[in-house]
């Protein structure tokens, strides 16, 4: 199958090399002449416009989005749109947000074209071990691309599927995100308190091995939190600040919007955000009202 690969950043660019190496032929397209560069360098073809993508492929065509979420998709739609024919087929394989792929979809559909969501969960390790897959969209348009899907997941039959109606890939990747930001809140807190039990000099990378195998916490997360340990075991070249990339606040808003509580997600999130000020207006104003009621102690810098 020939498909067209919009982005080319660290994500696309795997997707498309790994497409290549399970024998469909990808033409490679992305704005910056460095990034298409670096994927010719790693055996993807690619071409210097929108317009030389839609003409390398032939009706009915299909061009997977791997561009950062919001304004930029719109952008590339609206140079892409004009281009297209009736039939032709565009996966969001980024991390868009649900509600914004159901007004992309209306769009294309106003013009007999095809709109695909997939969240895509697998970050830089999807090349060699494949991506999970969660697509929305029309059940037989899904099942006619399904060799785009077979050839990116971990097998042909495991880490991917269609989870619902268009809308409801990125949805069920926004909570999938929501999920690890608490997940690997639990993770680094635990951690944590290992670090500060000074007396007992704990080796915390071997822990997370001890905890890999057999034990009720075992997961990738651990794989990947034993490895960054072994590393760099007390994490002195790293900054206390973490960010996020916006599917943690969705997740946070749809829960407030459907009645659901979820504590864990939400403080996880706050968290990150907290993580970003190293110089705490509230922290100080905490330790200044502790002050005037009960004359406690403030450090002065």
């Amino acid at each position: 199958m020939k498909i067209g690969m919009i982005g080319l950043g660290r994500m696309g660019a795997n997707m498309a090399q790994r497409l290549t190496q399970k024998s469909h032929q990808v033409i490679g397209y992305d704005a910056q002449a460095a990034a298409r560069k670096r994927a010719e360098g790693a055996n993807i073809g690619t071409v210097a416009s929108l317009q030389a993508v839609v003409d390398m492929l032939e009706p009915p065509r299909t061009v997977w989005m791997m561009v950062p979420a919001g304004q930029p998709v719109d952008d590339t739609l609206d140079t892409l749109l004009p281009l297209f024919a009736a039939g032709d087929v565009v996966i969001d394989g980024g991390n868009s947000n649900y509600k914004d792929t159901m007004r992309r979809a209306a769009r294309l559909k106003d013009r007999s074209l095809n709109y695909v969501d997939c969240g895509t969960s697998g970050g830089v390790w999807g090349l060699q071990e494949g991506y999970s897959m969660m697509v929305g969209g029309d059940e037989q348009l899904i099942d006619r691309l399904r060799p785009i899907f077979e050839a990116l997941a971990p097998s042909p039959n495991s880490g991917w599927g269609r989870v619902g109606p268009v809308g409801s890939g990125h949805f069920v990747k926004m909570v999938h995100n929501g999920i690890e930001y608490g997940m690997m809140q639990a993770l680094a807190e635990g951690f944590s308190i290992l670090h500060h039990k000074d007396e007992f000099k704990l080796d915390l990378h071997a822990i997370a091995e001890i905890w890999r195998d057999g034990s009720v916490v075992r997961s990738w997360l651990l794989e990947l939190t034993s490895a960054a340990l072994q590393k760099d075991p007390t994490l002195r070249d790293l900054q206390a600040w973490v960010d996020d990339s916006g599917e943690g606040r969705w997740t946070v808003s749809e829960a407030i919007d459907l009645d659901v509580p979820a504590p864990v997600i939400s403080l996880a999130l706050i968290e990150r955000l907290r993580s970003r000020d190293p110089d705490s207006f509230s922290d100080k104003l905490l330790a200044a009202m502790r002050n005037e009621f009960g004359g406690h102690a403030v450090k002065k810098k």
